[in-house]
């Protein structure tokens, strides 16, 4: 008796020959983050472009830094959201898919991608050059913790200086002065007073004979008596640590202050993202609604 197949039903060994068609398409997904580079690029040269256009320092009406920054910051918005939105819409159509949610998928995965590449190129391209300045200077620091014999050799070859030209110009900051400040020129005494504050900051009993030793040269180079020089020594640390105490609270507050931008630079650049995200799915998703319509007329 023949074996009947029905029509509508595939052999088993049939059945397991069909291959399930890919939801992905990686090629799709290329050609979109090309796109969407190039489109940030082209845009980007372009906003350069209108920015130094705005320049003016002949008749001064340049724009301020702020609101260049707040101008530079939305222009970098709306560009983010058209290259991305053409790169998503593109790997989609490319990849012919039919189903939004497929759709969404090529678009984020274009966003990512995207994204991934523009930190690499930024990382590896400025990175570099900063990591290099950094390197720079961390050699001199080095160079400037081992001690003064030591370092001089190094630092001086960072510099590109004559090791030679290094220990003279320091032999004739260390001369000796004479040790009565009474027989000391005005540029000693400046030099003997200079290698005594360091003493007279840490304070203790090293601080109170650098204070006296201070005190001794101001009496002699001024001529007065050691009383009216006490006094001047005395309100003149009191000035410093004034000067000092304002130039910490200065800086502390700039800090926080440079904290508390980085900060609100940090959410615009979250924010920023996910509207990139957005605009991404959003134009795949746009390219499947359009084929699901094309398909059904």
């Amino acid at each position: 008796m023949a074996n009947h197949v029905n029509p509508g039903v595939l052999p088993t060994d049939d059945f397991r020959r069909v291959k399930t068609p890919t939801r992905i398409s990686w090629g799709a997904i290329f050609a979109g983050v090309v796109i969407a580079i190039a489109i940030q690029l082209v845009l980007g040269i372009l906003g350069t472009g209108i920015g130094l256009s705005l320049v003016d320092p002949v008749e001064g009406t340049t724009p301020g830094a702020t609101g260049f920054g707040i101008g530079a910051g939305i222009y970098w918005i709306i560009t983010t959201i058209i290259a991305l939105g053409a790169g998503g819409y593109a790997a989609a159509r490319g990849a012919g898919v039919h189903d939004r949610f497929d759709g969404l998928i090529h678009g984020l995965v274009v966003w990512g991608v995207t994204l991934i590449l523009t930190m690499y190129l930024l990382t590896s391209a400025v990175g570099g050059i900063i990591g290099g300045a950094f390197r720079t200077v961390g050699s001199v620091a080095s160079a400037a913790g081992t001690g003064i014999g030591a370092a001089a050799p190094k630092v001086a070859d960072v510099a590109n200086v004559d090791v030679t030209d290094v220990r003279a110009e320091a032999a004739q900051y260390l001369s000796d002065a004479p040790s009565d400040p009474a027989q000391m020129t005005p540029e000693q005494a400046q030099k003997e007073i200079a290698k005594e504050l360091p003493a007279l900051a840490k304070g203790g009993q090293d601080g109170a004979q650098a204070e006296s030793r201070i005190v001794d040269i101001v009496a002699a180079q001024r001529k007065i008596s050691r009383p009216e020089a006490q006094a001047q020594v005395t309100r003149a640390k009191a000035q410093f640590v004034q000067t000092k105490n304002k130039t910490i609270e200065t800086a502390k507050s700039a800090t926080d202050t440079a904290a508390g931008a980085a900060a609100g630079t940090s959410f615009m650049i979250v924010i920023a993202l996910l509207i990139g995200a957005a605009a991404a799915g959003f134009g795949a998703t746009t390219a499947a609604r359009r084929r699901v319509y094309t398909d059904a007329v």
